[in-house]
């Protein structure tokens, strides 16, 4: 971390046991995630209640390359509160998930749909049964007669919007199959 810990309590007395599990759990943080610049930590007890004992409220704040990150357990969430423990534990585990989701999204490793290429038909052969596909970025794909699936070889024109997928041939790039995209498909 760059910037040191810091440690806040709120209505109650500094605790070193206390201390020591915060402590704890941010070098778990810290070597789960290498990056965090820094780590604000803190314990509130709340108002005293004399038939429910007390509640406490934790908040981890967590500063991160680009981002900061925020965790809290409030007592009215949850009856178990009354254990400062369990509230740093909770908390805690909240920020472990919201650092997993940062490290994917800064990974890109969200799941992206990506779009099938496509292009328009920019020449026919009929005779040799095959076809030219251009793409958005102008190079042209190769297809066969066999490689148009759900239609018909013979139902293309020029021009036809078509999805494909490209992969590479003895000659160059080929479609190995090809989708006609008739007026009701969309193509994102």
């Amino acid at each position: 971390m760059q910037i040191p810990l810091q440690i806040t309590f709120r209505n109650l007395n500094r605790s070193p046991a206390i201390e020591a599990k915060i402590r704890e759990r941010v070098d778990k943080l810290e070597r789960f995630f290498g990056e965090v610049t820094s780590c604000r930590v803190a314990v509130e007890l709340l108002h005293k209640h004399h038939a429910q004992g007390n509640h406490y409220h934790v908040r981890v704040d967590v500063t991160v390359p680009g981002e900061e990150l925020v965790a809290s357990r409030e007592p009215g969430e949850h009856h178990a509160y009354a254990d400062v423990y369990v509230a740093i534990r909770d908390a805690f585990d909240t920020m472990g998930r919201l650092l997993e989701d940062y490290a994917r999204r800064m990974r890109r490793q969200v799941k992206a749909h990506e779009v099938p290429p496509h292009g328009r038909v920019a020449e026919l052969h009929r005779a040799d049964d095959y076809g030219l596909i251009e793409t958005a970025d102008g190079h042209m794909v190769y297809f066969h007669r066999n490689s148009v699936v759900e239609g018909d070889f013979d139902d293309l024109a020029i021009g036809s919007e078509v999805r494909f997928v490209e992969e590479q041939g003895e000659r160059g790039p080929q479609a190995s199959t090809v989708h006609i995209i008739g007026k009701h498909h969309i193509v994102g």
